[in-house]
């Protein structure tokens, strides 16, 4: 479809305000010296092309949407009317805080609960996002360690099925990355830990339930041995829908976490963000925590009280469904990504055929061998079905990945549907491989050139062309 600026004829547009009939005094410097560049179109056509663009958009209201690690739930409707109340809204966060007392409560209300659920004993709300929210906590160790004095501590453990901005929040908290391999189960190799762990130890950081959607069984074991060495745990907590309720991370033995506001706790995601990522911690970690205002913080890691409307809409989810509904629905998304799981494996190899959490991970790797379709091309092929691809490629420790996540939120009839087009697709790779190559046929987008349009993204209008 054309672009709004392609649409623009001169002269066309809606006026309502009558033209300014006072003098303006701006300096020159202050003063544009070119009119705006905008487009000029009749009201129904403005109405016509935002109202195309928004059906070319797909999201959990349009279809399945069983994104990988990402949890794309669906956000009641009712987080969003909260989140509109003029008490929240209408607010400024340099007024006098005896005047925003609701909402200064919406915060600590949520903090307790997110306590409670993490099993961590003090919370900022201030990471804006969930790779913000690890940087926060691995400052919380780096100062934990130089107040110690235990300046040698200087490395960082990752696991290979951990989520790719682990090591990038190490790197950019100044740490060493080290990375440790999984078992033949998927799950952290033991004996490569205790290798790596020492004098030299900072902490891990390790995602649990993990990118191959497994519960670790040696968790315990796992926060013993980095403990003995003098390092602390962090927990992300990105894929905590899958044991909200059920298991806190502070109980196995983590110092400190972070949770997805966006993800878990069902406010927008993506598009519809922003995020929000808070980080909790430990009682012997709490004076280090960004936005207390206490002697040894490591300071202010976002302006004010971050994404507060985020907040907002993540109480209410917790309260609407309350202490029986968090371990329901993280019950529900285990039981429907296992389901469909069963469904599928007889046709679609898995990388790891055992019971999961939240989601599971298919391996396409012997398919591309014999046939020549490729993850991406089932992946591309969905798309003509009006039902969103998993995740592609990741964990990178999988082959030919696709991540399937498909939520508590969906019901078996919606379940059922998503494995039968699944079925369909494979069953069309291996009776005819080359027409998996041209697929999708019936998107507005076909087959862009990927790698052209990573290295050479066109983002601005050429008004001169």
């Amino acid at each position: 479809m054309k672009l709004v600026f392609e649409r623009s004829m001169p002269g066309r547009g809606t006026r309502y305000l009558p033209d300014l009939d006072v003098p303006v005094h701006l300096p020159d410097a202050a003063a544009r010296q070119a009119a705006l560049n905008l487009p000029e179109l009749p009201e129904t056509e403005t109405d016509r092309h935002y109202t195309a663009l928004a059906g070319q958009t797909y999201g959990v209201n349009n279809g399945f949407y069983p994104l990988g690690s990402c949890t794309m739930k669906y956000n009641p409707q009712i987080n969003e009317e909260m989140a509109a109340l003029p008490g929240f809204t209408q607010i400024h966060p340099l007024q006098d805080p005896e005047t925003v007392k609701g909402c200064l409560e919406v915060m600590e209300t949520l903090e307790k609960f997110l306590c409670e659920i993490t099993g961590m004993d003090a919370v900022t709300l201030q990471p804006a996002a969930g790779a913000h929210g690890e940087f926060t906590g691995l400052l919380l160790i780096k100062a934990y360690h130089r107040e110690r004095g235990d300046m040698a501590r200087t490395k960082i453990i990752v696991p290979d099925s951990a989520h790719g901005t682990n090591p990038a929040s190490a790197s950019m908290a100044g740490f060493d990355v080290v990375s440790i391999p999984s078992d033949g189960n998927g799950c952290v190799d033991l004996e490569a830990l205790k290798a790596a762990v020492g004098p030299d130890t900072a902490g891990l950081m390790l995602t649990n339930p993990n990118t191959v959607g497994l519960f670790d069984p040696n968790i315990l074991e796992i926060t013993r041995i980095v403990h003995e060495a003098g390092g602390l745990c962090y927990y992300d907590g990105a894929n905590l829908n899958a044991v909200m309720g059920i298991a806190r991370p502070g109980d196995m033995g983590f110092d400190v976490i972070h949770v997805n506001l966006h993800k878990t706790f069902s406010t927008p995601h993506g598009g519809g963000g922003p995020g929000s990522g808070p980080g909790g911690c430990k009682a012997f970690l709490a004076k280090y925590l960004p936005g207390k205002g206490v002697e040894g913080s490591i300071g202010d890691v976002r302006s004010f009280s971050s994404n507060f409307l985020v907040a907002v809409k993540a109480l209410t989810y917790i309260l609407s469904i309350g202490r029986e509904g968090i371990p329901a629905a993280a019950e529900n998304a285990v039981l429907n990504a296992n389901y469909m799981k069963e469904k599928l494996k007889d046709i679609f190899p898995m990388a790891f055929d055992k019971v999961c959490m939240h989601e599971f991970v298919i391996s396409m790797e012997k398919m591309k061998e014999e046939t020549g379709v490729s993850a991406l091309d089932l992946a591309k092929a969905m798309l003509d079905h009006g039902i969103h691809p998993p995740t592609m490629y990741f964990p990178l420790i999988v082959h030919e990945a696709l991540m399937v996540e498909p939520t508590e939120t969906e019901t078996k009839e919606t379940l059922d549907e998503a494995v039968s087009i699944f079925r369909e697709i494979c069953e069309e790779a291996l009776a005819n491989p080359q027409s998996m190559h041209e697929k999708p046929l019936h998107t507005a987008v076909r087959r862009p050139d990927e790698v052209l349009a990573a290295r050479n993204p066109v983002i601005r209008y050429d008004f001169e062309a």
